[in-house]
């Protein structure tokens, strides 16, 4: 039971690592976004704008993004390996590709654009946003597991600049595709390294018994490195692995990048070609909560390099052009959710009184609690609390006890039904997963900036949300307007 400054009596059901706060209302800024604070009414504000404000004409749930905190994340990580990577460094230059699955829309794919950032995408849907956006093909990388032949005749007219292939299958479909239409397709191969990420199993990518890449351990990888360099309309332009989401270790990242520049060395010395990137993935974990510890981008890039340049001297090869994969650690930071209360139950447990606070969201727009066991945090975002702290749980409305958004958090025990809540972090996979289970509508996003609020993802109406459904033709206006 944790300790409690009027006794244990007073305790709550809180986990070991959540502090008792010195001030219910402050903020943790490392957890929020560049823009945002409070003001001296305890009033959440983003880029100057007050949340009251947005909920009253945006309504809720909310996700709200701070533009420049976006952008300058993108610029951050474009500046960190260009510097680590460059060549007075030994290096022979690097790109990043932001992950598009992390969470995407034109103005998303622009703004990366705009940033010099490439865009990764893993579908159909993925790359017609990149194309609508403006972003030029050769800036494009093409994900996936299972890539239909209409992804890659798309991927191919579009004439993006990486097809991350990822069986063996896929090179006979490809080669197939590519030959018909006259082209050379640009290939990498995701290779699997067996480096084990300390994260979430299902979201850790690189160990044996997953649906991703080439083994690298079974003589796989090797086999389809032998098919592409034996193929007329295949370009082999490198390797790619990625071991993981959400990952605080810098070990698994050196281990992996040390394995398949074996492998390219290998490759190289073999078929006698030249391979001249390597993709070293993403999964660079955030602060989500006081306990996650993530490394520096400066300092990452710098390892990265060091590892780099010392296997290659070692081997005896060149030193490819390197490049990574950030989603989460872009987007995630630059969004948080805004919701409105609704309930708040006091429930006992073995170990006190824990307060469930009931907002007007839930799994429907943040899944990720409830599929991979995630920590988030969260504030009263629209008054000041002058009440003592109680540890509170956010749920939401569907009809799962897995609903939960926030799992644990102190907040002012007077929170109370009308209040407003923001949850910091929401950026990565919370629309990208957003979904309509027992028929809610999926929230919007908007972006807010010092001089504009806009949507950059209109809110999901009621119309929208039933069209697919035949016997739904007779909607009120009502119904039409969401309402």
């Amino acid at each position: 039971m944790p300790a409690h400054i009027a006794g244990t009596m007073h305790a709550t059901p809180a986990p070991v690592w959540l502090p008792y706060p010195e001030d219910v209302n402050a903020l943790l800024p490392s957890l929020w976004s560049e823009n945002v604070t409070k003001d001296s009414d305890g009033v959440l504000t983003v880029a100057g704008h007050a949340v009251t404000d947005l909920a009253r004409d945006y309504g809720t749930p909310l996700l709200v993004m701070d533009v420049e905190d976006f952008k300058s994340r993108a610029r951050a990580y474009r500046d960190a390996y260009s510097r680590a990577f460059a060549h007075e460094q030994g290096g022979s230059g690097a790109d990043i590709f932001y992950a598009g699955k992390a969470f995407l829309c034109t103005a998303v794919a622009r703004w990366v654009h705009e940033a010099g950032l490439g865009l990764d995408t893993c579908s159909l849907g993925e790359m017609m946003i990149a194309r609508a956006a403006g972003v030029p093909g050769e800036k494009v990388g093409l994900h996936g597991n299972n890539k239909s032949v209409a992804e890659l005749e798309y991927a191919l007219d579009y004439r993006v600049g990486r097809i991350i292939v990822d069986s063996l299958d896929e090179i006979s479909r490809l080669e197939s595709i590519a030959a018909d239409r006259g082209v050379v397709a640009p290939v990498m191969l995701r290779v699997t390294v067996g480096v084990e990420a300390h994260t979430h199993d299902f979201i850790a990518t690189a160990h044996e018994d997953q649906k991703f890449g080439l083994s690298l351990s079974s003589g796989m990888a090797a086999k389809a490195a032998e098919a592409v360099v034996g193929s007329a309309h295949l370009r082999f332009d490198g390797l790619h692995s990625h071991i993981g989401s959400q990952i605080f270790d810098i070990s698994g990242f050196q281990v992996a990048a040390a394995r398949v520049l074996e492998l390219r060395a290998e490759i190289m010395r073999t078929h006698g070609v030249d391979l001249p990137e390597v993709d070293l993935g993403g999964g660079f974990g955030i602060r989500y909560t006081s306990q996650d510890t993530p490394i520096p981008v400066e300092e990452m890039a710098a390892e990265l390099a060091e590892v780099v340049a010392k296997e290659c001297r070692g081997l005896g090869t060149d030193v490819p052009r390197i490049s990574i994969e950030p989603g989460r650690a872009i987007v995630s930071p630059a969004v948080f959710t805004l919701y409105e209360v609704g309930t708040v139950k006091e429930v006992h447990t073995d170990n006190g009184i824990r307060t469930y606070v009931a907002v007007d969201g839930g799994m429907s727009d943040n899944i990720r609690t409830a599929l991979y066991d995630a920590d988030y945090s969260c504030s009263l975002a629209n008054r000041n609390s002058l009440a003592e702290p109680t540890i509170i749980r956010v749920v939401g409305k569907h009809c799962e006890s897995g609903d939960i958004i926030v799992r644990d958090e102190y907040m002012g025990a007077d929170v109370a039904p009308g209040d407003l809540v923001a949850v910091p972090g929401t950026g990565a996979y919370c629309r990208s997963l957003a979904n309509n289970y027992n028929h809610l509508t999926r929230p919007g996003v908007l972006a807010v900036s010092t001089d504009a609020v806009e949507w950059i993802v209109t809110p999901e109406s009621y119309a929208q949300m039933l069209s697919s459904d035949p016997g739904m033709t007779t909607l009120t206006d009502m119904e039409k307007a969401g309402k």
